[in-house]
């Protein structure tokens, strides 16, 4: 690697774990660093601070839709959470005392973007270019996760709108919406929160839907000083609302695998909610599913349904079909002028950003290795890529629970994994090829018959370039720590011996 492409022309010092991203997965990973003081690391942040996606998702109305409790570190149980579902800036706050709290602010270095990252076969290290300089280690951790690069569609005439544009996850606070004609593009997760905060100051509210979501009612409530106070007194009162809060929440993962005596109820509960807050029948069938209930994300709102009551609120169920200057045209022929249009469209969830910058042992990039979708043995390790552990990458988004559940089980395995090569004093630890495609076998056929293959929608769940479902466990969350919470070293010593045997065979 050419260290003089770098700004600062900086090598720093090697370190036994280089973390990328400053979000959950990276500062959960690094509290069990540096709680356990045996290796050196560092976390690698682009941004200024830390939060990931809590961090860029500062849109009006973001939220969680898992419960706080539920929602955040079993090892930091939070007595102060305000909400069952808290907002944005409070789980921000969250994980910024996280950093502070735990020591992390020191090994955080912000600003460094991850260029480039090589597996140099020599050293037996990865090296890893960034804006901040080339840092270098035995163990490269990726906890960017799906949802860090924001997805905008390829739409005719873009580029003409002549008002504002922005992404959901790009908000853009110059723009003052009251008085003007906004356009929101999606009617997803993001939406669902968006639009209604935004009807609240525009004089015209235009919501592009291409298929409506399920929307169930949000159990929302503030907790009581009294209730607080006794999180704090009982700490143990709060792993009782966890787990409480976890069993229910499994307890919806048997309505995915599609059995009609379990998702119809499931829909009823919906289907319901639409009907007691929206009455006219036209504007029902509009926002009525055509779709298996859970074959996409299930979503929760109060507000959202009552927004489309408003006068100057308007449904358009065609999809954006072009843009010109400002008039934007949906498929169903109907055209808008309007002052702003904000795309909350989604991420790039199935084709990661960050492995086109990845290069494993053969000198091929991890984009390359996933030509035809991501896939990794247990969720974290790739054939071909060393030492390389992937926290929140293929096969970890749950429909049903929380992600911060299924990072803490990555965070064991990873742990796990390093203290196996200190005790045996292995400089490399590789995945073996065919245990990799045994266990990506295992988990196609837990995908079969589930709604998210075949429920009749299309979501950023299942990739398009294999029809697999390559974001989501297809299995209740306990099955996933049962399954890839704990390291098994054969399958990396198989690896080890054939790498072994074939050096030898070239020796000879």
């Amino acid at each position: 690697m050419n260290t003089q492409n770098n700004s600062e022309q900086d090598v720093h010092e090697a370190v036994d774990v280089i973390i990328v991203g400053a979000g959950f997965g990276g500062l959960g990973m690094g509290t069990r660093l540096a709680r356990e003081g045996e290796k050196s690391f560092v976390i690698l942040e682009r941004a200024t601070e830390v939060g990931g996606t809590w961090r860029d998702n500062d849109y009006p109305g973001a939220a969680c839709d898992v419960p706080s409790h539920l929602y955040s570190y079993s090892f930091r149980l939070n007595p102060e959470w305000s909400r069952t579902f808290a907002p944005q800036a409070e789980i921000l706050g969250y994980l910024s005392d996280v950093a502070r709290e735990e020591g992390l602010l020191p090994h955080i270095h912000f600003g460094a973007e991850l260029i480039e990252a090589r597996w140099d076969v020599e050293l037996t290290r990865w090296v890893v270019l960034t804006p901040k300089g080339v840092f270098t280690a035995t163990n490269l951790v990726t906890a960017v996760g799906h949802l860090s690069e924001p997805k905008l569609p390829q739409i005719p005439g873009m580029e003409t709108f002549t008002g504002d544009m922005f992404h959901s996850a790009q908000w853009n606070r110059d723009v003052d919406l009251a008085g003007k004609r906004v356009g929101v593009v999606g009617s997803g997760a993001t939406a669902i929160q968006v639009v209604p905060e935004v009807a609240k100051e525009a004089s015209e509210l235009v919501v592009f839907q291409r298929s409506a979501p399920y929307v169930t009612p949000r159990p929302d409530r503030a907790y009581t000083d009294a209730e607080k106070g006794m999180y704090r007194r009982l700490p143990e009162t709060m792993e009782e609302v966890r787990s409480e809060m976890f069993w229910a929440n499994e307890d919806r993962y048997a309505q995915r695998r599609g059995t009609p005596s379990l998702v119809n109820p499931a829909a009823k509960v919906a289907i319901d909610h639409l009907h007691k807050q929206i009455q006219d029948p036209a504007l029902v069938a509009k926002l009525t599913p055509d779709y298996t209930f859970g074959c996409k994300r299930v979503l929760k709102s109060n507000d959202y349904y009552p927004t489309f009551n408003a006068d100057h609120v308007t449904l358009d169920v065609g999809g954006v079909e072009s843009i010109a200057n400002g008039i934007v045209r949906s498929h169903g022929g109907e055209s808008h002028e309007l002052d702003v249009l904000i795309f909350c469209t989604g991420f790039e969830a199935t084709d990661l950003p960050i492995a086109y910058r990845v290069f494993g042992n053969s000198g091929r990039s991890l984009s390359e290795q996933w030509a035809n979708g991501m896939q990794a043995f247990a969720t974290m390790a790739v054939t071909g890529f060393p030492n390389m552990w992937i926290l929140n990458g293929p096969n970890t988004g749950l429909g049903h629970n929380s992600a911060v559940y299924i990072a803490e089980s990555q965070i064991e395995y990873i742990d796990a994994a390093l203290k196996y090569m200190d005790t045996n004093q292995l400089a490399v630890l590789e995945i073996d090829g065919a245990a990799e495609e045994k266990f990506m076998d295992r988990v196609e056929r837990l995908a079969e018959g589930t709604v998210w293959l075949e429920g009749g929608c299309k979501s950023w769940y299942v990739d398009a370039r294999n029809g697999r479902l390559t974001t989501l466990w297809p299995d209740p969350a306990y099955s996933f720590r049962q399954e890839n919470g704990v390291f098994d070293p054969a399958p990396f010593e198989l690896a080890r011996r054939h790498t072994d045997a074939a050096a030898l065979s070239e020796v000879r």
